[in-house]
């Protein structure tokens, strides 16, 4: 019984690992940006987290077709709906698509309770004539003997080779599915890193002050709170990650050592069948033939588990394939997977551009405006601190005024590499923020500069991968991953599983029959024998 539940608990893990990508999804979803402004006049934006429910956020057109997953696998009987045929798809919300796919695995349970039955029955009926009718054995056949000899040794072979193919599935299933946990946490955990550095140059960005253009107060307040949202986020999808992570490690400990266990006694119980029936110890092979009994019907159960779970691996994998080929039709994974449409996820990437774009703006300003300019003293600060010394280049927009990428021109720094360059262009400056020795710019403006560089490159480092969270490219990766690396050994280690479950439960069970046949002829073998001696004599 112990081992029947420890392997129903492999129902819920594809399931789950649904779950640890839908709480990826979920803390990230649709990203927006709101606005605020950098003073004097230029215009900039944060992204801003909301929460949303379904995929179809903003006010846009989109596809609103409907795409039924895994249609043609998934057309199995109903037993809820009077054995009509499931139309629905894979849906592991809907009850009739569990009642159908478990439909498959009827034969097995109905194997496992006829076995219970029909056996118990003979069992008994044995027990009576054994007490009641009990008479001296006579006659025996040569050829029953043989024949019942050689199907034992043949069927016990059936049984050790099933253990065999038992053994090393389970061994092959618990590593490719704990491959596929660890890749699902791993992409959850970049989502974590990746949401942090976001909040971190965000907060950055609260101290951008170039030249006295700072942010304004109420622009602060609003980064406080998309920083608050984000490490809120990268928590809980952190903290969900862990425990999910864990339970379902667990589960898969717990079926590799229940299919482990499993594979052990059905192999002792052939072997030590087969040697007690040989050596003649009636009794010892009656308690075996009990205890087999139950265990045959048992196992008979768990192939009808596996078989179930197999199936829902295939319609899984082919669900997902399908999901990830028609990105805007609404499929069951809405509900566990929200995703925005396309025209939100492209206007999450312009205002992304945006602010990449009006930060090198407010740079560039400052380094034609100001640094590179030779003012008279009397002007004062900030334009005049005795600046001098080649000129230095601007910074490179990796976007035009149309937010459409742009190469760099001659003379321009990339975002990578700017904070570099601009070091060579920085002086020595007094208390008084004066250089005193040549140079563009001093120290306190190249860190502010720096700032805004910092800022700048991560939002557009980052931009493209925030939209891949809102449009659900980063989880269609994962999906296609998932059916090009994971999903084929999981399909065949299934198989394997309750191919050997199969090969096990139909050995042993004929194995019980000719225990009992062959323990029959072995008796009456000796006392024919016996008494032929004794005429002898």
């Amino acid at each position: 019984m112990q081992i029947f539940r420890s392997t129903l608990f492999t129902l819920p893990l594809l399931f789950a690992l649904f779950l640890l990508l839908h709480s990826t999804i979920a803390a990230c979803s649709d990203l927006h940006y709101s606005r605020f402004h950098v003073s004097p006049g230029v215009l900039v934006r944060a992204v801003e987290l909301s929460k949303t429910t379904g995929r179809n956020l903003a006010e846009a057109t989109v596809d609103n077709s409907s795409l039924i997953l895994a249609e043609s696998r998934t057309q199995r009987k109903d037993p809820l709906n009077n054995f009509e045929l499931y139309t629905g798809g894979w849906n592991i919300r809907n009850k009739h698509y569990w009642a159908s796919v478990s439909f498959t695995a009827a034969p097995f349970f109905v194997i496992a309770g006829v076995w219970f039955i029909v056996f118990g029955l003979c069992l008994m009926l044995i027990c009576l004539c054994y007490c009641c009718c009990r008479r001296e054995p006579y006659g025996y056949s040569r050829l029953a003997y043989a024949l019942s000899l050689i199907f034992l040794i043949l069927f016990t072979i059936a049984a050790i080779v099933g253990c065999g193919v038992l053994y090393t599935g389970q061994g092959k299933f618990h590593s490719i599915t704990t491959s596929t946990l660890d890749y699902v946490v791993s992409q959850a955990e970049t989502t974590v890193v990746n949401l942090r550095n976001v909040s971190d140059y965000l907060s950055a960005a609260k101290k951008i002050g170039v030249a006295s253009a700072f942010l304004s107060g109420d622009v602060k307040g609003k980064i406080d709170d998309i920083d608050r949202k984000l490490n809120s986020s990268a928590t809980t999808l952190s903290q969900k990650t862990g425990d999910n992570s864990k339970d379902i490690q667990t589960v898969l400990n717990h079926i590799r050592l229940a299919l482990i266990i499993l594979a052990a006694i059905m192999l002792l119980l052939a072997f030590l069948g087969f040697l007690f029936s040989v050596l003649g110890m009636q009794s010892l092979v009656y308690s075996l033939v009990i205890i087999g009994w139950i265990l045959v019907a048992g196992t008979f159960i768990l192939c009808g588990v596996f078989l179930l779970l197999h199936n829902v691996v295939e319609d899984t994998c082919v669900s997902m394939n399908e999901w990830v080929q028609n990105p805007t039709a609404h499929t069951a994974l809405d509900d566990i997977l929200p995703c925005v449409d396309n025209a939100t996820a492209q206007e999450t990437l312009a205002q992304s551009k945006n602010v990449a774009f009006q930060l090198v703006t407010v740079v560039n300003n400052v380094i034609t405006g100001i640094a590179n300019r030779n003012f008279p003293p009397n002007v004062g600060q900030p334009f005049y601190f005795n600046q001098s010394g080649p000129s230095m280049p601007i910074l490179c927009s990796p976007f035009h005024s149309d937010l459409t990428d742009r190469s760099c021109a001659s003379g321009e720094v990339e975002l990578h590499n700017a904070t570099t360059v601009w070091k060579n262009f920085v002086c020595e400056a007094s208390a008084f923020e004066i250089c005193t020795t040549p140079g563009r710019l001093t120290p306190t403006y190249y860190s502010q500069m720096a700032a805004a560089v910092n800022v700048t490159f991560g939002l557009y480092k980052y931009g493209p991968y925030l939209v891949s969270l809102e449009d659900c490219t980063f989880v269609r990766q994962t999906f296609t991953d998932i059916k090009n690396d994971y999903c084929p050994g999981l399909r065949r280690y299934t198989q394997w599983i309750y191919v050997g479950l199969v090969l096990v439960s139909a050995a042993v069970m004929l194995s019980l029959v000719f225990w009992v046949i062959y323990a029959r002829e072995r008796r009456h073998r000796v006392f024919t024998k016996s008494h032929q001696d004794n005429y002898a004599q």
